[in-house]
């Protein structure tokens, strides 16, 4: 499968939703409203843990290239480092992105799955450093940013993965199930912003 274009059409195709998932809002929603460090840091370590049991579960079943090990290895990493910044570090509710990826049915969508994930928790993760940024606390900020490495290698495993594929159709189920993770967090977004009295369009 040519992959070459497929992270690229995603961002294209998605660029509104992707675009208000990497936003200030995004954060606002992810916490409940409540921007202080713990609950920031809380909600990025309950993904990250739940996204990587998602991933184990894989790899004991089908596991491309070892992708879905090393993504979780990756990702248990990073909960420990979350963890040793939290007074807390108990896993919260399955947000609704990790939901749709754990909907993913088959390496290929799996795969494709995983991509849209990525490019969802990269920019909130830049969301995430900014707000440590904005604390006058560096050393957090630079802990999450450093994440993107993981996110970059996950990211690049699957696309490695998915471009050895040569099923019939395999390019439009990966595009599919990665959309599918995509629209899932930005509904959730939505939701969960309008229960809130927001408006979760940008106000220009």
């Amino acid at each position: 499968m040519d992959v070459s274009t497929l992270v690229d059409e995603l961002e294209s195709d998605r660029q509104t939703e992707l675009s208000r998932l990497g936003s200030s809002k995004a954060l606002y929603a992810d916490t409940g409203g409540q921007l202080d460090p713990d609950r920031v840091l809380g909600a990025l370590a309950d993904e990250t843990h739940h996204v990587a049991a998602t991933l184990r579960t894989w790899a004991g079943e089908t596991d491309p290239a070892g992708v879905f090990a090393d993504g979780a290895a990756r990702l248990d990493g990073q909960h420990d480092t979350l963890a040793d910044e939290l007074a807390d570090d108990e896993p919260g509710e399955m947000p609704a992105l990790v939901d749709a990826l754990a909907d993913a049915d088959g390496p290929v969508a799996r795969l494709g799955a995983l991509v849209g994930w990525v490019l969802v928790v990269d920019r909130k993760a830049s969301q995430v450093t900014g707000f440590f940024t904005g604390q006058a606390d560096p050393g957090t900020a630079s802990l999450i940013r450093d994440f993107g490495e993981d996110y970059d290698a996950i990211r690049e495993g699957a696309l490695a993965a998915l471009s050895d594929r040569s099923d019939d159709g395999a390019r439009e189920t990966a595009q599919s199930a990665a959309g599918h993770v995509i629209q899932a967090a930005y509904d959730d977004y939505v939701e969960t912003l309008e229960s809130m009295g927001i408006n979760p369009k940008p106000v220009c």
